[in-house]
């Protein structure tokens, strides 16, 4: 039986493991991960794990399920080159492992800010991966002012969670507004009103150059040109996709590695899921590249019916949830690009003063939906969205009308 070689330690390489496995495939299965360890849930640590020293990482199956479901599990071993004509991976310590089909989980790399340089910097840290929220948690012990350069998602819980240990947070975007990829300016304002209100300072349309590094830290940049301290810096400005090995092997990439309807790439023996793919999207009507948790798992899954011989196209809603403080973000669907033509928002208000939803229209269809803390708004909205339904604005808008009546 030809093997499946998964090269990654993510959530999409978890979640195909456990697909395969309830397949009955897991003895196929060899997991080929960079890190010394199995895979674990990301999202805490941003979050729980950086509170205290008792927090421990999260693995999404304990470490002899693998042996148990007859996974073969190879940590701290990466994949450093493809043969597409012998089928072969070989792996850091020189391994050769064969495959039948194989499939790229690879991930994505935090984005360094060009003006620092290449050369590591003691308080200057990115948020990928367990021993770097390690050293988070461990320097953060020490600062008492922390500085976040980008308003994105991980950018904005980490500012969050050493606002609640008490220290003092800088947050600076470049962009006009935070969130500004991902949520719509309604939500943007709402998440900076918030923050700014829980003592928060927040920076938008920020310059930031000349920095200053002495003995391997850096001790100031230049904000708007008025130079800043700096205790603790958090780089927060994205990733980029891990393709070195897919372009290194002749597979077709364009920020991510290309992939169809079935994950499958350019050759199709060698699938690719998760943060590393572009993918057509049907909902969208165009290619996407997305970084979320359920995308990963989604992905997984139809991976998991093409490798099993009953390939389905990719049809997957795609949502998001983020925790900040006191608010609770869930997004079900895309949110169209600001200036969208028929573009319409209306607000559903929630069960109390910090709780609503926003309803996205286009053109009268029901298109996405970002509730806070909402939750019960958020899954009736999935459910909408998944099945298609458009429920009118000024009925959906009425809180008096439960979503999920609208369902029946």
């Amino acid at each position: 039986m030809n093997s499946i070689v998964i090269i990654g330690g993510g959530h999409a390489a978890a979640q195909l493991c456990a697909s395969l496995a309830e397949a009955g495939q897991a003895s196929r299965v060899h997991l080929v991960c960079e890190e010394a360890c199995e895979p674990y849930h990301r999202p805490p640590l941003s979050k729980a794990f950086l509170k205290g020293a008792d927090q421990t990482v999260q693995a999404h199956r304990p470490a002899d399920w693998y042996a148990q479901a007859g996974v073969h599990v190879h940590l701290g071993d990466p994949a450093v080159a493809i043969d597409r004509q012998a089928r072969t991976v070989t792996l850091r310590s020189g391994q050769v492992l064969p495959w039948g089909e194989l499939v790229l989980a690879t991930g994505s790399r935090a984005r360094r800010l060009a003006g620092l340089g290449d050369a590591p910097l003691d308080n200057v840290l990115s948020l990928r991966a367990a021993d770097e929220a390690m050293q988070l948690r461990e320097r953060l012990t020490q600062a008492q002012s922390v500085t976040v350069l980008g308003g994105g998602f991980i950018g904005l819980e980490v500012a969050c969670t050493a606002l609640a240990l008490g220290k003092k947070v800088l947050v600076i975007e470049s962009a006009p507004r935070l969130l500004g990829r991902a949520v719509s300016p309604q939500l943007s304002e709402h998440v900076l009103q918030t923050h700014r209100a829980a003592g928060m300072e927040i920076v938008l349309g920020a310059r930031t150059d000349s920095f200053e590094v002495k003995d391997a830290r850096l001790v100031s940049l230049q904000l708007n040109g008025e130079r800043r301290e700096v205790d603790l810096l958090l780089l927060g400005i994205g990733g980029t996709p891990e393709t070195a090995l897919a372009q290194a092997a002749g597979l077709e990439c364009a920020d991510g590695i290309v992939v169809d309807a079935h994950m499958r790439t350019s050759d199709p023996a060698i699938l690719a899921i998760g943060d590393c793919t572009r993918f057509p999207d049907r909902r969208a009507g165009r290619s996407l590249r997305l970084e979320s948790v359920q995308n990963a798992n989604d992905q997984a899954r139809t991976a998991t019916a093409t490798l099993t011989g009953a390939a389905k196209d990719h049809d997957a809603l795609p949502w998001f949830w983020s925790d900040q403080g006191s608010l609770r973000l869930q997004m079900a669907g895309l949110m169209p690009a600001e200036g969208t033509p028929g573009l319409s928002t209306v607000r559903r208000p929630g069960a109390n003063e910090s709780a609503f939803s926003l309803l996205h229209y286009v053109d009268g269809q029901l298109v996405c939906v970002e509730s806070v803390n909402a939750p019960v708004d958020h899954m009736m909205s999935r459910k909408l969205l998944e099945a298609g339904r458009h429920p009118a604005p000024e009925v959906a808008s009425d809180p008096a009308v439960p979503l999920k009546s609208l369902l029946a």
